[in-house]
């Protein structure tokens, strides 16, 4: 504990509790602890007519006569939690005060001027390190300071006039003009809804900071709600003043259109352009005509505007709003939005097109810089262009590029490349490549542009008939969803094994049902299969044998979707669910009992195949008393509370057998049986636990692919109905389908032009993406 806490810290003793009945604030938790109980008392007032800090209580009204009224609901929560206010500390009906430091009135929130007095009496610095210490200063502060370059330029020639520093008028009085500008920080006051917008422009020609660079200005565009847009702006050809003035009149304009502003107040510090908008100079230069025609047409688009010219030196408004846009930084990420113009506003798109085409897009500035040295006007774009152009060379008027692959290759524009790639990838001599081939084979041929592998894999992937033929997607689109039994019996997954050699009595196939609790199973021979034959063997097996289940999965033959069998279902309440025949692994546990189902029988049967009917119920006995991997029970256990006397125990004489009691037996029965909740229960929860990890193994192989409605799709073709005549040259996916309903997770609805909706559902790992 904290010394000095020691003695300010409650005991119980044998008389009592003895603590302090008023907060010390000695204590090192005591000013958090007091917060959070004021932040407690005063929940329902603070943001509304209170503002609580510790000991720092403000309460505060909108209209006069309401202050009482607020004063009594802070009095009444004081009297109710037994807190008690110092008198001399409290003052009343006050049309202002400080809280916090700041001064509060009724037209918003300003610095306290008597907490600015260091900096009021700040002397200006004379030496080397007093302007290397201001100058450092000045640059943490830059962000609050609006035009800061401008301010601090003489500050920073001095600096660049050597070892000695000469502080002359120019410092002196931009070192108090700063000081001025410090010690008069804006009003924060709350916006008023329908308050006009105002547009604030300006242009440096001293900025030196990220984002003004070369030729460049900005625009701030505030909304009555007091947000802020900020947008630098970046020329790439030589704007003069006047110029660069309209070019940020015209981006504002635009902002503002995209704002939805019915009114807009717009501030600049330029006298030409301002009086030009308001007709009462006039436009005589071609470029300023069309600037300001262009500047009119966009004003056009609000029901009304004010524009005022604001000098340089006074414009208060917009260093106030920049503030504005500062003082949200802890709350909003502030963001300036750049914005590079490649020419001026006033030129045509399509005056752009008739010097530079489409085809000569990317050929056009290596071409000439190489045959008549022409250069962009922006100096990095000029380093890069030559930088670019060492690997390039321009012969019998066609640009080549000296490759890797071969000496040459010819540059291609994207009209001539697009021919280039399709003739290269499905062309006479085409082996219809994938796109890295199908670049690199260009390459080869002697052909370059700057997106030839993007486009190739473009032109790769779209080919239709690529697409039918592609190799089937191995990977897993979805994660896996295991399915799990509530309780013993209640879901029961059927399906067919067949055809299988002609058995004793015609029996051509087997007909399977497995519970997903218990893992018992229920089979039986079948001679046809029918519709008649499966609700028996349901009825037989499952309803008479362990009651109604909740659920049986199926596949969607015509011997579970009949209407008879649909009607069985109703009459007991049993939900029937469907597995695609292309997705047999939704009744995945009856499939794996299958499979466990075939290769005992050939076991047993070895070259005898015809009597596997006469071998099932064997098959069965031993699947039934065997553990399963995933329980860690075996099925008979899971379903009678105890385990099956198999014919070895007898033969050879197990402990259970030679201690066999008929009394002890029915007793320990009885055990099982109480038993056989618990047993269940562990059973579950390794299932559960073996699904986990079967999930983790199949999820690590997952791909995802989904898609939404109205998505273009490939089907995988189903076995069943593709064209025999076609052979092993038969295409592996059919389509285009389009995806017009999600079923569930992983299975989607989708239909096929001429053909109609499928009947069922189809799983996403038989589909993929069509590009047309």
């Amino acid at each position: 504990m904290h010394k000095p806490d020691e003695e300010k810290t409650a005991f119980t003793t044998n008389q009592g509790l003895y603590c302090y009945t008023v907060m010390p604030f000695g204590l090192k938790n005591a000013g958090a602890t007091y917060q959070r109980l004021v932040n407690k008392m005063f929940a329902r007032q603070i943001g509304r007519n209170m503002e609580v800090y510790v000991d720092d209580m403000l309460t505060k009204s909108i209209t006069a006569d309401k202050h009482i009224d607020d004063l009594k609901e802070t009095f009444d929560v004081l009297v109710r939690y037994g807190m008690k206010l110092n008198p001399a500390k409290c003052v009343f009906g006050v049309p202002s005060g400080r809280f916090l430091g700041y001064q509060m009135h009724q037209r918003g929130i300003e610095v306290n001027s008597e907490e600015i007095q260091a900096l009021a009496k700040m002397v200006s610095p004379r030496t080397l390190k007093d302007v290397q210490r201001l100058t450092g200063c000045l640059a943490s502060l830059s962000r609050f300071i609006t035009k800061s370059t401008d301010r601090c330029l003489p500050f920073f020639k001095a600096l660049k006039k050597g070892k000695g520093v000469e502080w002359n008028e120019d410092c002196e009085r931009a070192f108090q003009a700063l000081k001025d500008y410090l010690g008069q920080a804006p009003l924060l006051s709350k916006p008023k809804i329908g308050e006009t917008l105002y547009m604030y422009l300006s242009v440096s020609e001293a900025a030196t900071n990220s984002v003004l660079r070369d030729n460049g200005t900005e625009v701030v565009v505030s909304t009555p709600e007091g947000d802020s847009v900020e947008c630098a702006l970046r020329f790439d050809f030589k704007a003069t003043n006047n110029q660069a003035e309209y070019e940020a009149l015209i981006v504002g304009l635009k902002v503002c259109t995209v704002l939805r502003a019915d009114e807009v107040e717009i501030f600049s510090d330029s006298q030409v352009v301002v009086n030009q908008v308001l007709d009462e100079y006039q436009a005589r230069d071609e470029s300023m005509i069309a600037y300001l025609e262009l500047a009119k047409e966009l004003l056009e688009r609000f029901k009304e505007y004010r524009i005022v010219q604001v000098p340089r030196e006074e414009n208060e408004q917009a260093d106030a709003l920049a503030k504005l846009a500062f003082a949200t930084i802890n709350i909003w990420p502030r963001t300036i939005s750049m914005i590079r113009l490649l020419q001026p506003s006033i030129v045509k798109s399509k005056e752009v097109g008739a010097v530079f085409g489409e085809r000569d897009s990317w050929i056009t500035p290596i071409k000439e810089y190489l045959v008549n040295d022409v250069l962009p006007s922006d100096p990095l774009e000029a380093k890069r262009l030559k930088y670019r152009a060492m690997r390039y060379s321009v012969l019998n008027g066609e640009l080549y590029k000296r490759g890797y692959s071969r000496v040459l290759q010819r540059c291609v524009g994207p009209e001539e490349a697009e021919g280039i790639l399709r003739s290269i990838h499905s062309g006479n001599c085409g082996n219809h490549a994938g796109g890295v081939s199908l670049a690199h084979k260009t390459l080869r041929q002697g052909f370059y542009w700057p997106t030839l592998f993007a486009d190739a894999k473009r032109v790769a992937a779209r080919y239709e008939v690529c697409q039918k033929i592609a190799n089937n997607i191995r990977q897993p689109p979805e994660l896996l969803q295991s399915i799990t039994s509530p309780w013993p019996f209640a879901i029961w997954g059927i399906d067919l094994i067949g055809p299988m050699p002609t058995a004793t009595g015609g029996a051509k196939h087997t007909i399977v049902a497995v519970d997903y609790f218990t893992k018992w199973v229920e089979a039986e021979p079948l001679v046809h299969i029918t519709e008649a034959n499966t609700i028996s063997f349901v009825k037989k097996n499952i309803l008479y044998r362990f009651g109604i289940p909740n659920t049986i999965i199926t596949d969607n033959g015509t011997q579970f979707d009949g209407k008879k069998f649909r009607e069985l279902c109703d009459k007991y309440g049993i939900n029937n669910y469907y597995a695609s025949p292309a997705h047999p692994q939704t009744n995945g546990q009856t499939e794996a009992v299958n499979k466990i189902i075939k290769h005992n029988l050939k076991a047993k049967l070895a070259a005898k195949k015809g009597s596997w009917a006469d071998k099932l119920p064997q098959v069965l006995w031993a699947y039934r008393t065997t553990e399963r991997g995933s329980t860690g029970e075996t099925p008979y256990s899971m379903a009678y509370g105890a385990e099956a006397v198999i014919p070895v125990e007898t033969s050879f004489s197990s402990p259970r057998v030679q201690l066999f009691q008929p009394e002890l037996n029915i007793d320990m029965l009885k055990c099982g049986l109480d038993e056989l909740e618990e047993r269940r229960e562990r059973a579950q929860i390794r299932n559960t636990a073996y699904q986990q990890r079967v999930a983790r193994y199949y999820n690590s192989h997952v791909r995802e692919r989904r898609f939404a409605l109205g998505d273009l799709v490939l089907k995988r073709v189903n076995p069943g109905t593709r064209d025999k005549a076609a052979g092993s040259l038969i295409d592996k996916w059919e389509g285009p389908y389009q995806i017009i309903g999600i079923a569930g997770h992983g299975a989607y609805r989708i239909t096929r032009e001429g053909f109609g909706e499928l009947p069922r559902p189809c799983n996403a790992q038989y589909l993929k993406i069509y590009y047309p």
